[in-house]
């Protein structure tokens, strides 16, 4: 068996990962801030698939935090196969009305922790020749619509940037970049949905399906579905000051309410 580490676990995409992974038989290292949560989603993923599921308490928000997922994941006795990064969150509000501390707290989440997990997780794979990383970025990477999509287009230049350094080694990264999937993140961050269609909500098992499939691929950047590959192709081909405006619009229209 493989151990794959899922950071954010608990709900939406990570609890997703977790679903599937457990039932190709990988063993799991789940970390979310709720222990009681994480007891509940590793007694239920052991009973129904037999595999072992380790909990793991961090705050990826702090120091403290940040450091006991990096000691884990530098474990040689009982190494990290996969990594995935998907801890994560939004704020409600545009530039300057957000607090800065909620904007840094943002940053250490999205950036510092992605980095320094992912140069743990590196390091330890390298020396073995094998390994995956999976960095749950989204497609607000690729407009420009404030903090979330800068730290999020981040994530998506540091895995590319990553992945070519460390091509050959054996160790493979990949940035996932999902639409609107339906997950408890919204509802954490204060924002309606009611205005969203239907057609742009994704469905969080099957596009982790189709992240893992693009892995084994060998891609270093996944759009796990194909409407959103079709609006980015368009995005790509929109100037970047109209593209300002339009993401802006977009944002009011179908961002935090």
């Amino acid at each position: 068996m493989t151990t794959a580490l899922i950071t954010g676990s608990t709900a939406g995409i990570g609890a997703a990962f977790a679903r599937k992974l457990a039932a190709q038989g990988n063993n799991l290292v789940l970390v979310a801030r709720d222990t009681g949560r994480l007891r509940e989603q590793a007694t239920e993923l052991h009973d129904r698939h037999g595999i072992e599921a380790e909990v793991l308490t961090a705050d990826l928000s702090t120091e403290e935090g940040i450091a006991a997922v990096e000691q884990r994941l530098g474990d040689r006795r009982d190494p990290v196969d996969l990594l995935v990064n998907n801890a994560g969150f939004g704020n409600k509000g545009r530039y300057l009305e957000v607090s800065m501390a909620d904007e840094l707290t943002m940053l250490k989440v999205h950036v510092e922790a992605v980095l320094r997990l992912t140069s743990a997780a590196s390091a330890s794979m390298r020396e073995r020749g094998r390994g995956g990383i999976v960095n749950v970025a989204s497609v607000a990477a690729f407009v420009p619509r404030g903090t979330y999509g800068a730290s999020k287009a981040w994530v998506v230049q540091f895995t590319q940037g990553a992945a070519r350094d460390l091509a050959g080694s054996g160790v493979r990264l990949m940035a996932l970049c999902p639409g609107f999937v339906r997950t408890e993140f919204h509802e954490r961050a204060g924002m309606g949905t009611d205005n969203i269609p239907n057609w742009m909500w994704l469905d969080a098992d099957k596009l982790v399906t189709a992240a893992l499939a693009d892995l084994a691929r060998g891609r270093t950047v996944s759009i796990p579905d194909p409407r959103y590959k079709a609006l980015m192709g368009v995005v790509k081909l929109t100037p970047r000051g109209l593209l300002g405006g339009v993401s802006s619009r977009t944002g009011r229209k179908y961002g935090p309410q």
